[in-house]
């Protein structure tokens, strides 16, 4: 590749300083994005996450009461892996997430408090991939990521909720772009070589959910799985592996 092709993947911008990730459940960033935030975090960064649920419902053997706990904990301990140090729970109910005024509210809320120039979120869209058979996206993905395009901006209009001003929130406009991971027409790309041992570390806390999974050795079923998803863009990146996002700007 010659880095001029027309269907190469762009580096993302590196000219900002905080960042948000938004997501519906523990898990989603460490599957989707770790990689670049370790990046990131390395370069001085600063990223919070804000995740809709708590993943309760998201093991069959772990009834809600427990599962949401112990979830909680393995997503701060994945979070700290690549450097994130805040990590806050939008207390939306697993499973059932409605887009709707109230997440795009609480969303809202999240951006005016840590006043982030990048957004980041999981794929939006019905499918993950294109083409006939792509896999089914979940109900949450779906709502928490089309909220989370909205909600940017959202979070600069006083007159959108205005109540939140009531809780000292005042307007943020300062998102200038909004990356979705895992999207089927990526555009962007961070560099996952020298996040990737990071981010298998970090998948890894999800212990108890992983183990629900599969019966494969933990670190060989998360070794394998981050090295093909950040491998799938490269022919688009230079021969790197990537961690590719979908860019929007605002």
């Amino acid at each position: 590749m010659t880095g001029t092709d027309v269907n190469d993947l762009t580096e993302m911008p590196g000219d900002w300083q905080r960042a948000l990730a938004v997501v519906a459940h523990p898990d989603d960033l460490e599957y989707g994005c770790a990689a670049a935030v370790a990046a990131w975090t390395d370069a001085g960064k600063e990223v919070a996450y804000v995740l809709a649920t708590r993943g309760e419902a998201g093991i069959d053997t772990i009834a809600p009461d427990a599962c949401g706990p112990l979830r909680e904990r393995e997503q701060r301990e994945s979070a700290a892996v690549v450097g994130v140090d805040t990590v806050e729970f939008l207390d939306h109910r697993d499973g059932v997430i409605e887009y709707g005024l109230g997440l795009r509210r609480d969303i809202a809320a999240a951006i005016r408090r840590h006043r982030p120039e990048l957004v980041i979120t999981l794929n939006h869209r019905d499918t993950w991939g294109g083409g006939p058979g792509a896999p089914w996206n979940t109900p949450d993905h779906v709502a928490v990521g089309r909220a989370t395009l909205d909600a940017a901006g959202d979070a600069g209009n006083r007159w959108i909720f205005p109540e939140l001003i009531d809780q000292g929130l005042e307007p943020w406009n300062g998102v200038r772009w909004v990356a979705v991971a895992a999207s089927s027409t990526p555009t962007h790309a961070v560099d996952a070589a020298p996040g990737l041992d990071r981010a298998i570390s970090s998948l890894l806390c999800h212990r108890a959910y992983i183990g629900g999974l599969t019966d494969e050795d933990p670190e060989q079923y998360v070794r394998t799985f981050l090295t093909a998803a950040t491998s799938r863009a490269s022919d688009r990146f230079g021969g790197r592996p990537a961690v590719a996002f979908e860019l929007f700007g605002r």
